[in-house]
């Protein structure tokens, strides 16, 4: 699960609805050789020649996999540091771009962490027959500068890099775009909207948390006091509880896998300590990600140590807590420690088992030398924003997932909540019910003026 908060920053002053944005309200097109536009030169010619044209962009590589007809490339665009300063220097930009066509839409995509290198296409992407952008959030992968400087690691940083995108590619694909993300993804396009509303006409945002207040997780220890059955959540703790009964037992596994993978636990500090974290985030991590099966599999109290062990497994991933998977989170922690936040949730069913008060706490999982310092206005101003002037935010949520057990209650024109019954942290618009499920297809639609594609 994931969460943010951006700097303070005076509120939009107005914000068009998809029907009265004009292009006096879009990003200014960054200039290119004269006569045709870029997606006059491209429809005409090859889209690669035309991408090594567009200032600061690189073509790393042009890959296969792509369905008939489209290409995809894996590009690196120069960006500033620092937005507001140019002294603070460069780094480069992984982006990847699946191109159909010129005059079809584009979707502008993130995870919030690292680009995905294959030709994937997100759910907005398949509906609308889409180009696609996707960008990998800054500070994670190869998306770095040469010194980290980690206090340049904001949400409106972040914002300021998805502008840029869109003030490059704007002219190339002059259509309509959508921008589109899961989870911590979801949450950058919406920060992307709060800083450039007019950027695009349109966010899909799914499982996308916001955590207002990191001083409060009451709504949290409430929604995870009552999703599912009673008898379901008490087979969560139980197997917590057992794992920790066997806990000698569970920790030699444990550093047993890690010494055959060549991996460490020094960030976190220890085996012991990354279990005990790996048990207390596994009630809200089962949740999360639950689905039929998962119920059906609960371990048991007769379930045996390999049974428990895998299951822990299954449900946390015992290698996030490792040295070589845990360094590439770092940029994450960071942003729930300094701006996003983290919920930490009480566990009396486990008292007397604990050893350590820190589990969830990010300055677990950055190292003492990066400096922390929380900003208690950034998602405040962000929940604002969307309450009051948020238009054209689709947001889709599954009743069953506690990551937005605090979600975005949108208060603009043209916005909706729509939720997937029974539905985890990966719920889309397909799992919605018929008529949501139309809603949203047809909202989605007419923000990219493709009526009829359905």
């Amino acid at each position: 699960m994931l969460i943010t908060t951006a700097s303070a920053a005076p509120l939009i002053s107005t914000v068009p609805t998809a029907s009265t944005a004009s292009a006096a309200g879009r990003p200014k097109r960054d200039g290119g050789p004269p006569g045709r536009s870029p997606g006059e030169r491209a429809g005409r010619g090859d889209v690669a020649s035309v991408l090594r044209a567009l200032p600061g962009l690189r073509v790393v590589e042009e890959r296969p996999g792509a369905e008939s007809g489209d290409r995809f490339f894996v590009l690196g665009l120069r960006q500033r540091v620092d937005h507001t300063d140019p002294a603070a220097g460069t780094f480069e930009q992984r982006l990847t771009l699946l191109h159909t066509a010129v005059d079809r839409p584009m979707v502008l995509a993130t995870t919030g962490y690292h680009a995905v290198l294959t030709p994937w296409r997100a759910e907005p992407t398949v509906l609308l027959g889409a180009n696609q952008l996707q960008i990998e959030h800054r500070y994670f992968g190869t998306s770095r500068p040469a010194t980290l400087d980690h206090t340049h690691l904001t949400i409106r940083q972040a914002a300021d890099d998805h502008h840029r995108v869109v003030r490059l590619f704007r002219d190339l694909y002059p259509g309509s775009w959508i921008s589109a993300g899961g989870s911590k993804g979801g949450m950058a396009a919406v920060y992307h909207r709060r800083f450039h509303p007019h950027d695009v006409d349109g966010t899909v945002a799914y499982g996308a948390p916001n955590n207002v207040d990191d001083r409060d997780d009451s709504a949290y220890v409430r929604f995870l006091d009552s999703v599912g059955s009673a008898e379901h959540r008490e087979a969560v703790q139980g197997a917590q509880r057992r794992i920790l009964l066997r806990r000698d037992e569970m920790v030699a596994r444990y550093e047993g896998w890690a010494a055959g993978a060549g991996d460490t636990f020094r960030l976190v500090g220890s085996a012991d300590k990354a279990l005990e974290i790996a048990v207390v985030r596994a009630q809200f991590m089962f949740w999360q990600r639950a689905q039929a099966a998962d119920l059906a599999a609960l371990p048991g109290p007769d379930a045996t140590s390999d049974e428990l062990y895998d299951w822990l497994d299954r449900t946390t991933g015992l290698s996030l807590y490792a040295d070589s998977t845990a360094r590439n989170y770092i940029p994450y922690w960071y942003q729930c420690g300094t701006q996003l936040g983290y919920p930490e949730v009480p566990a009396p069913h486990l008292t007397g088992l604990l050893r350590y008060r820190d589990h969830t706490r990010p300055r677990t999982f950055v190292p003492r030398d990066i400096p922390m310092r929380f900003d208690s206005t950034a998602m405040p101003d962000i929940d604002r924003w969307v309450r009051r002037r948020g238009s054209r935010l689709l947001f889709v949520n599954g009743t069953m997932d506690p990551s937005v057990a605090e979600p975005f209650r949108p208060g603009g024109p043209d916005s909706r909540v729509l939720h997937v019954p029974g539905g985890n942290h990966s719920a889309k618009i397909e799992n919605l019910p018929p008529a949501d499920r139309a809603q949203a297809r047809a909202t989605l639609a007419r923000w990219a003026r493709c009526q009829g594609v359905f």
